[in-house]
């Protein structure tokens, strides 16, 4: 499935955030980053303020989809977030949510939030926690028929397999 940017890369970066957890040391999320926002090597104290963003992030990933609206619109309001279009890089018009000029941490928290917002308003059940009992990865559906429930391939074999030797020893 196609998102547009904010719903597609914003959302899969929230996600990958939300999975690295504590262990997102600057060097990691500038990796992150690189590929899918243009921005400088993150420092120490802008990854402390990613990583506590980052655990807003997962309590929008495991909130039934009520409460996730609400959370979203926090996570909007919290990031300072004042939609602007931008023109850069020879690139067509397109929405932005906070200043290129600004810091690090406040460009990932309004891109996060921008890409959960429209992942909530336009497709509420492509996102979620892997269903395997124990797992607690998150993942964004990007698939063609929107019926992820599993973070990976590893995870929904391991329940289907459980499944199967369950039903053959009844």
């Amino acid at each position: 499935m196609h998102f547009n940017p904010y719903g597609g890369a914003a959302a899969q970066i929230a996600a990958d955030l939300v999975n690295l957890g504590d262990a997102a040391d600057p060097a990691t999320l500038t990796t992150i980053f690189r590929d899918r926002m243009t921005v400088a090597a993150v420092k120490d104290h802008e990854s402390t303020e990613i990583i506590a963003w980052t655990k807003r992030l997962r309590d929008v990933f495991e909130a039934d989809p009520a409460t996730r609206v609400d959370l979203v619109n926090a996570l909007l309001h919290d990031s300072a977030s004042k939609p602007y279009i931008s023109t850069h890089d020879g690139k067509a018009p397109h929405l932005h949510y906070v200043d290129a000029q600004a810091g690090t941490a406040s460009r990932v928290r309004a891109y996060t939030a921008g890409g959960l917002a429209h992942l909530v308003c336009d497709a509420p059940d492509r996102f979620g926690v892997c269903s395997r009992e124990g797992c607690e990865t998150v993942y964004v559906d990007i698939s063609r028929n929107g019926r992820r429930r599993f973070c990976s391939t590893r995870c929904a074999t391991r329940v289907h397999v459980a499944d199967h030797r369950n039903r053959q020893a009844s």
